[in-house]
């Protein structure tokens, strides 16, 4: 029997029958329940309208939205008719999604709300070939003539034989068609479009089976982007184990309904910690000095017995008791920030510092730290449940190869690898050769075979005097301070390290009505000298263990923080280095003058 995606949710379906699938927020801010029965009909009836419309085998299909039932209904839908689904981040420029619908020749495209719905609409009268928009959102309305409710686009299925025309479609469906086209975020260059077919996802699938411990009665939020691949793949792999995936459309909110939701997983990045972390320790020190002791005695406590758990060695009796009572006075309390029902978090995207990590176990959340990319079909290591290293990205995955070559580049081997750039066969050919994928990341293997990915080689810096420094090792250490919430590192062809730094506003106001600065504006305050002093001091601080051309030489202080509005950030929070440094670009050639 075939096995792929459109088979293995058709049988789960049959499987689970009235169970929930879905749970959304409707109009009235209430979480409503999907059925598998009720997916697989909005499944079949879409797939059943696209193949009345001429879409089937390599058909691209775009999908221009936010987290919904429907994104996947649709995503699904488009792979039983063997067509290949687009996605688009949904604050994705109009430019950028031009592009993107010029390169696939797009003629279909399923928009979320009014913002994208008007970006498809202008893009209908200003490309060749999008013609056709079809609305996820039920409650959404458009009065273009080429628009299509979503209610209108399932009922205008020709009903006569459809049972028949829908069971040959599923039939033709092979498990190496291609499923989709996703488009890296484009922190370098132009996006370029990874194609993966669903046998890399049914491969990662069984792959994760073989490491994660999940089951039909895990709960899961969606808050990250179904656009990409880490929350795309994670989601399919839901409906492979029979669990419940949340949707949550604004990713804002995703700290106000955790406590409602109650997930068991949710996929993360590390930003997502970073913030966290930030806001516990802001409402910590509101708290009275004998609170925040046993609090600090509590975390200490945590602390002592991740060394244990980490390697599945059980607790002596002396500190399972303190845990105990860590654990009632102040771990549990934390833990109900995400719901108190946390199995695991997978967290991926960039670097983590170690300390967060430890921080997040000690509480008793247990991130899944690991190391993967869209062109692997996102993990390529993650952590085993039972044996974990803090420094690492965790452990290979089954039936997955790495290697290193000269440069200490990580190259992936297995199932899960893509088969190329769509229209880009020179950039394919530069990152795949002999089913090797070159990730353009650097890193080794210790001797428990532990990955530890040192930094992004295309990012490494080269000073004008021939050092090479590493920008990311430079970010964890300086970005660790308190007084620190973004920092990029500067120094590519020029004599020495700067960097453009973003103070975490919050804990800085409070430490400057300290030493009797009153001011709440942000620029004000990062051009006062005793903060700049302040600044200075605990930097050279914190860089007094690394050699002198490592060291940060000179920095600037922003006033407002890198973020996706404003183009410093890409939609999976990452640093776009090349955007940060032409938009400062007279404040970093500032600081190398004279």
């Amino acid at each position: 029997m075939k096995q792929h995606i459109t088979h293995m949710v058709r049988e789960r379906a049959k499987k689970y029958g009235a169970r929930e699938v879905f749970r959304f927020r409707d109009k009235n801010m209430q979480y409503q329940p999907v059925s598998w029965e009720n997916l697989i009909k909005e499944i079949n009836r879409v797939a059943l309208a696209l193949d009345e419309l001429g879409f089937g085998l390599v058909s691209n299909i775009g999908i221009f939205g936010n987290n919904s039932p429907q994104w996947l209904m649709a995503d699904l839908a488009i792979m039983s008719v063997r067509g290949v689904t687009v996605p688009f981040f949904g604050n994705t420029s109009l430019q950028q999604v031009r592009y993107i619908v010029d390169e696939t020749e797009m003629k279909l495209m399923f928009v979320g709300n009014e913002e994208q719905l008007e970006k498809a609409i202008w893009l209908t009268e200003n490309t060749q070939t999008l013609e056709t928009i079809v609305l996820l959102d039920p409650e959404l309305n458009s009065p273009a003539k080429n628009c299509y409710h979503w209610n209108d686009f399932i009922s205008k299925l020709d009903e006569k034989g459809a049972d028949a025309r829908l069971g040959k479609l599923i039939d033709a469906v092979e498990p190496d068609d291609l499923a989709t086209i996703i488009y890296t975020s484009g922190t370098t260059g132009e996006p370029k479009g990874v194609m993966l077919g669903q046998d890399n996802f049914m491969f990662a699938f069984n792959n994760h089976d073989g490491r994660l411990n999940l089951d039909e009665s895990d709960v899961s939020l969606c808050f990250l982007p179904l656009s990409h691949v880490f929350e795309r793949t994670w989601s399919l792999y839901l409906l492979h184990v029979g669990a419940t995936n949340v949707f949550l459309e604004n990713p804002k909110e995703v700290i106000e309904v955790l406590p409602v939701v109650r997930p068991s997983l949710m996929c993360t990045v590390p930003r997502f910690f970073e913030k966290t972390y930030e806001g516990i320790q802001k409402e910590v020190g509101t708290w009275p000095n004998t609170k925040q002791k046993i609090f600090d005695w509590s975390i200490k406590t945590g602390h002592k017995s991740i060394e244990y758990k980490r390697k599945s060695k059980p607790l002596p009796f002396g500190l399972n008791l303190k845990l105990k009572l860590a654990d009632k006075l102040v771990l549990q309390k934390l833990r109900k920030i995400f719901g108190d029902n946390v199995k695991s978090f997978p967290c991926s995207g960039a670097a983590i510092r170690p300390g967060l990590l430890r921080y997040f176990h000690a509480i008793g959340i247990f991130i899944n730290f690991g190391y993967g990319a869209t062109e692997t079909t996102a993990t390529v290591t993650c952590y085993k449940p039972d044996e974990y290293e803090f420094d690492s990205c965790g452990t290979v995955m089954p039936e997955v190869s790495i290697k290193f070559d000269e440069n200490d580049e990580i190259l992936v081997k297995g199932k899960s690898v893509f088969r190329g750039y769509y229209k880009k066969p020179d950039e394919t050919t530069q990152v795949l050769s002999d089913g090797w994928y070159r990730t353009g990341d650097e890193g080794h293997l210790t001797p428990e075979g532990n990955l530890i990915m040192t930094d992004r080689l295309r990012d490494i810096i080269k000073t004008s005097g021939g050092k090479f420094v590493s920008p990311q090792k430079m970010e964890l250490l300086i970005g660790q301070d308190d007084y620190v919430e973004q920092i990029i590192a500067i120094g590519d062809n020029r004599k020495f390290i700067s960097a453009l730094i973003v103070p975490a506003f919050d804990n800085l106001y409070k430490y400057a009505k300290g030493i009797g600065i009153e001011t709440k504006d942000n620029l004000e305050i990062i051009e006062d000298d005793r903060i700049l002093k302040f600044y200075q001091d605990r930097i050279s601080k914190l860089q007094e263990e690394l050699s002198p051309y490592e060291r940060i030489v000179k920095y600037t202080l922003l006033h407002e923080p890198f973020s996706i509005e404003n183009k410093a950030l890409t939609t999976t929070l990452k640093i776009r280095r090349k955007v940060i440094e032409l938009k400062y670009r007279d404040l970093i050639d500032g600081m190398y003058l004279g």
